[in-house]
């Protein structure tokens, strides 16, 4: 299980792919939010390592904490600059102060990260990583799942009893952590299952997935803590997760997902600026004012915004490979 797998990649690729397609508000965005973001925590939390220790925090820190701070920080300064000053920015009459502030509260919406909302998703999961790793450090079984509970049923409670959002997405981080510990708890049996085990496990999946969702009676919205029925978003987010990941495991591979799959910290911050940049091309170019995309053109468009993003992940890799949490192994 040390070698790195494909069809993991495919399914991360998945869940960023559908990060920058849902954002362009296609028709089957309350699906896609159904359990995109909870795909992204448990798949996470597969990879969650057995022994947390104080060298292993610096350098989850440097992989997630690092490349946050240096992107916030150059979304902020663009978004001051240029951004605010046209589109939909310019009639909202936003605080610079508080978009500041954004980069460090990394939670507020509109008002404190209108330079670039997605990248909430990275402190977030930092925390989600440091509450495993307290649960990991209680010896007592009993104890350790029901304050896994606890948390749960907190994060999950926080949005009905206050009206604000707690730093680094932390109540959403202990909502997370439903989808964490069971992507832990079944990555053997994940990465075990073959044969008709695999692609029966998948069909039960899907139904229950499906199921859970028309059932759900509110879109979901992780980062504004919504989750409609709390009960079936999370059986439809945590059997979506499973099911996509073993259709994956059972398809052939997918290369062009798995590579985006490897490479999601550079997309999630940049694919709003690439759109940026494509509405501008057919702005100059073909003199469009008003942008109303079909269904179709909204696919076509997240699909050009990865693809102009790949010289991006080449140049980050190649000279500044931290911006892609990549740092070397010690």
């Amino acid at each position: 299980m040390g070698t790195r797998k494909e069809w993991i990649d495919a399914a991360r690729g998945l869940s960023i792919f559908l990060v920058v397609y849902g954002h362009n508000f296609p028709f089957c965005e309350p699906y896609i939010y159904s359990f995109h973001v909870p795909l992204f925590f448990f798949i996470a939390g597969m990879f969650h390592p057995s022994k947390v220790t104080t060298e292993v925090v610096k350098r989850r820190a440097k992989m997630i904490l690092a490349p946050y701070f240096i992107w916030s920080v150059g979304l902020f300064l663009f978004w001051l600059l240029v951004g605010r000053n046209y589109g939909d920015s310019t009639e909202m009459n936003l605080s610079v102060w508080k978009n500041f502030l954004g980069i460090f509260y990394a939670q507020g919406g509109t008002p404190y990260m209108n330079w670039g909302i997605p990248m909430w998703f990275l402190p977030c999961v930092f925390v989600l990583f440091l509450l495993y790793a307290a649960l990991q450090r209680l010896t007592d079984s009993r104890l350790k799942y029901l304050t896994w509970g606890a948390l749960i049923i907190t994060g999950l409670a926080w949005p009905m009893v206050a009206g604000i959002h707690l730093p680094w997405s932390l109540d959403v981080a202990m909502v997370a952590l439903f989808f964490y510990g069971i992507g832990k708890w079944t990555k053997t049996a994940l990465f075990d299952i073959q044969g008709l085990k695999l692609w029966a496990a998948i069909i039960v999946l899907f139904i229950l997935h499906i199921g859970a969702f028309y059932l759900n009676d509110g879109k979901v919205d992780m980062y504004r803590s919504k989750y409609g029925s709390e009960w079936w978003f999370l059986i439809s987010g945590l059997t979506g997760s499973m099911a996509y990941v073993l259709l994956f495991k059972a398809l052939p591979k997918i290369k062009p997902l798995a590579y985006i799959g490897r490479h999601t910290i550079v997309i999630l911050a940049t694919h709003l600026r690439m759109a940026t940049v494509i509405k501008l091309f057919l702005m100059l170019v073909l003199g469009m004012t008003v942008f109303d995309f079909t269904e179709g053109q909204k696919l076509i468009l997240s699909i050009a915004q990865v693809i102009l993003i790949i010289p991006v992940i080449w140049a980050v890799n190649k000279w500044f490979p931290l911006l892609d949490g990549k740092i070397k192994r010690s």
